[in-house]
Formats: C-alpha cells, structure tokens, sequence
C-alpha cells in the first residue's frame, strides 16, 4: 500500500509539470516542444502505442535506456583498458562492476523516493524545484552528508565535462589533423558553452534518444571494422604486465559503469522515478552487450599497441564508416557535456539565488562562470584515457559508491526507519541485514581496490603522462610531425 501511494503521489506531480508545458494539440506548442522540451519523444511514444499496440513500459525503457547510455568517450578507452588488464580481466570487471554500478543506483532511486515521499507528505511543491543529490542527503541525514556528497558530485561533474571536451578534440584530430588539439578543444569549448540555454534534462529527452543510436552505431563499427581488419602482424597481448597498469585500467572500469552521478537530477525528469532501479539495470545489461564486444575485438586485433593509444579510433584505418563513428561521437559528446554540467548550472544556480527565475538569459548569463574552469582544465590537461582513471579511482569510487552505499546504512540504521520505509529491500537478499552485508562489501572493495590501489596506479600513470608530455601539450599522442 505504501509503495502504490508513492507512486501515486510522485507519478502525479510529474504528469502536473509536463501538463504545464503546453496545449498539445495546437501546432505551435508541438513544434515548441520539439526543439525546446523534447516533447517529440513523448509525442511519437504516444503515437506507436496508439496504433501499434506497445506496452507503455516497453516505451519508457526505450526512453531510459537511452538516459543510461553515458559510455561515449568511456566506450573508446575500454580497449586500452584492456590491453592493461588482458583479456579476462578486462571481461571480468566489466561484469563485476557493472553489477555494482547497478546496486548503487538502486540505493540511490531509494533514497531519492524516501526524501521525496516525506517532503510531499509535508506538502513540499517541487513543480518549480529540480532535487539534486545533495538534498537528498540534507534532508535525509543533514548537513555534513550533504557537504561531502556536494563537494564529491560537483568535482566528479566537473571533471566529467572536462574529459568530454579533450574526448571531443581527441575525436576530431582523427578527421581533421590540420589543427592541434589544444585548437579544437577552443573550439569545442565555445561549442559547449552554449548548454548554459538548455534549461533542464526535459530538454534532453529526444537529444539523449539519439544518444543512444549513435553509441549503438559506434560501439558495433568498433567490433566489426576490427574484426575486418584482422590481427596486426606481429600481434601481443602481453596484460597484466604491471600493477600500475592493472589497477589504472580496472578504475576505468569502475568509472564506466559509475556514470550515474546525476541519476537524481534525471529521475526529477521521469514519468516514474521509483521504476528508474529496474530501468537502470536493463540498461547496464545492454550498455555491456556494446562494451565487450567492441573492447575484445579491438584488443584482439591490436593488442600491445594499445599501451601507447588511449583512443580506439587511432589504430583504425580512416574511412567513410569510422568517420561517421567520430562524427557521432561528437555529436553524443556534446550531449554528455551537457548532461553532466547542467546539475552544476543547478547548483550554482541555487548559489547564486537565480534557479526560481523565469528569465532564461539570466539563468544562462549565471551559468557561464561554471564553464570557464571546465575550458581551462581541459586545455591543461589533455590525456584522454589516462584522465578517466584518476577520475574513477578518486572521485567515482566515493560519489557513485561509497556515499551512497554508506548513506543507505545510517538512513535506515534504526528500526522505526526500516519499519517506516518507503521501499523494502528485495525479498531474495533475506531482508535488511542481506542488504546492510551487500552495503558493507561494496564500502569496502570500493575503498581498498578502486580508491587504494587504483588511485595509487592512477596517479603515477596520470604523473607520468605529464612528465612525457607536459602541462598545455598542444597535441597529445599524435604522430611526431604533427606535435
């Protein structure tokens, strides 16, 4: 009874707020909702379960899988990854974390339903407010939780927009040689500034739908074109040959399957939040039918060369198909810039005490400080892939792991909030105390093996990378007469 009021309450609010946008049946709210809400994806759901007959679930997991895929520049570095773990390692971890990417998610759509049911309780109106993570966790267990999951989330946020512009000038390198990358990661800094006008995930809805078709086309262009063009002469697979290269590659891992810092801010953008749990795994369950094959297939074909060429794209030959892939990529990129910067347009928004105003060039003209920083740290630190594992190791490992693993156990830790919960654990744990061990073990492998050994790997292969190439390099890791 408790779980069917939520989601009577919850499902509610949001049909009020996508109501307020708009009479759908005048021409010019549908051409609005098109370009400005992304209405169209909702529109065309709409549609197909009109006169096809479609399950209305099928439809929403078309939508979330497409809101899952966060992978894009992840997606080019998994073969270098595994030339650093070998072969098994690399499927392995996939797996693994992939199954704990999953669990945390599950914690955090949880924790997100709990604060939300009691606010609403309280006849708290959200219709004008997008919930972040760190007010879950102020309202859940105050202050201080809220100020360590906000420093850890807006870092990772931060860094995450950073590696999607150096994945941008590293793809675009592979078209157009004729700039350094420096060059285009100005270029493609000016490109993604404009984000600072989409006011909110509504507005990615059919954006992020796209998303996931370019990914699909990249990932299988990846496989196929590797398999196509066979093992280069002389082929090693020689990983795991170094500690150091092992724990970097499987923290990689860890980032790319703990891409849901801004699982709360999407959830606020749902039909049907509490069911973004179920979503989220179908998801990661296809997210790994991309992952591996594209990663294996490159490894196979390359091997050791991997060591020294973070981006997939660098080893294969140039043609009309991988020149589409890098052009997709572009395009998803810019997608993801914006999906991991606009919970910090939130946050500073709120800072800055304009998030409640209607007026969209104030909001936009508050936003920019935000992106100058992600601009500059993208032209200081250019290394695209070994980035992604200091990230993982340092920041992922507590913002999508621990955090929410830990805040699970103390919001529940007594029994009148275990009693009074909005959601039971599943039945096949044996209760809360299967949860509470699940809970512990992830704290625990997440903070020895993803922030201990692969922050210590991290770090000395990121220092490394500065040692060779140097702070501002105007083009990392390209052909000697183009440096």
């Amino acid at each position: 009874m408790a779980s069917e009021k939520v989601e009577t309450v919850i499902a509610g609010n949001y049909v009020e707020m996508e109501r307020e946008e708009g009479d759908p049946k005048l021409a010019k709210s549908k051409l609005s909702n098109f370009f400005w809400h992304g209405g169209s994806v909702y529109d065309a759901c709409f549609w197909i379960q009109k006169y096809f007959v479609v399950e209305n679930f099928i439809l929403q997991l078309i939508m979330y899988l497409s809101r899952g895929m966060q992978v894009a520049q992840v997606l080019l570095t998994l073969p270098y990854s595994f030339s650093q773990l070998g072969m098994l390692s690399g499927i392995l971890f996939q797996l693994f974390y992939g199954l704990m990417g999953s669990w945390t998610a599950y914690l955090i759509s949880v924790l997100y339903v709990e604060y939300r049911t009691r606010k609403e309780r309280e006849k708290v109106d959200f219709r004008n407010h997008v919930i972040q993570w760190f007010e879950v966790l102020d309202g859940l267990l105050g202050k201080h939780w809220r100020n360590v999951g906000l420093f850890f989330n807006c870092t990772f946020l931060l860094f995450g927009s950073v590696i999607q512009l150096i994945a941008c000038a590293s793809n675009i390198y592979y078209i157009n040689d004729n700039l350094d990358k420096r060059t285009w990661t100005y270029i493609f800094g000016a490109c993604c500034a404009t984000t600072v006008f989409i006011p909110s995930f509504h507005n990615y809805r059919i954006w992020s739908f796209l998303g996931l078709l370019m990914t699909t086309y990249t990932a299988w262009y990846l496989t196929i074109a590797s398999l196509l063009h066979g093992q280069v002469e002389g082929v090693k697979h020689s990983g795991p040959t170094k500690m150091v290269l092992y724990f970097t590659g499987a923290t990689n891992i860890l980032y790319t399957f703990g891409g849901h810092a801004v699982t709360v801010e999407i959830m606020h953008a749902m039909w049907k939040p509490q069911k973004f749990k179920l979503i989220y795994l179908i998801a990661t369950l296809y997210v790994l039918t991309l992952t591996l094959p594209s990663a294996s297939a490159v490894y196979w074909a390359f091997g050791d060369l991997l060591l020294t060429h973070a981006n997939a794209f660098s080893l294969l030959p140039r043609t009309g198909y991988r020149d589409t892939a890098v052009t997709l990529m572009l395009i998803h990129q810019f997608i993801t810039f914006g999906f991991a910067c606009t919970p910090l347009y939130f946050v500073w928004e709120k800072f800055v005490k304009v998030h409640d105003t209607k007026s969209l060039f104030k909001r936009a003209l508050a936003r920019l400080p935000v992106v100058i920083p992600i601009w500059f740290l993208a032209i200081i630190f250019p290394f695209f892939g070994p980035i992604n594992s200091t990230v993982g190791s340092l920041l992922v490992s507590f913002t999508v792991y621990i955090i929410p693993a830990l805040a699970h156990m103390v919001t529940f830790a007594s029994a009148s909030a275990r009693e009074n919960a909005v959601e039971r654990p599943p039945s096949f744990l044996g209760g809360w105390a299967g949860l509470y061990t699940v809970n512990i073990f992830v704290v625990v492998w997440v903070l020895i093996i993803g922030f201990g050994f692969g922050g210590w790997a991290s770090m000395l292969n990121f220092i490394r990378q500065v040692d060779t190439f140097g702070l501002f390099t105007k083009c990392y890791q390209c052909p000697p007469h183009k440096t």
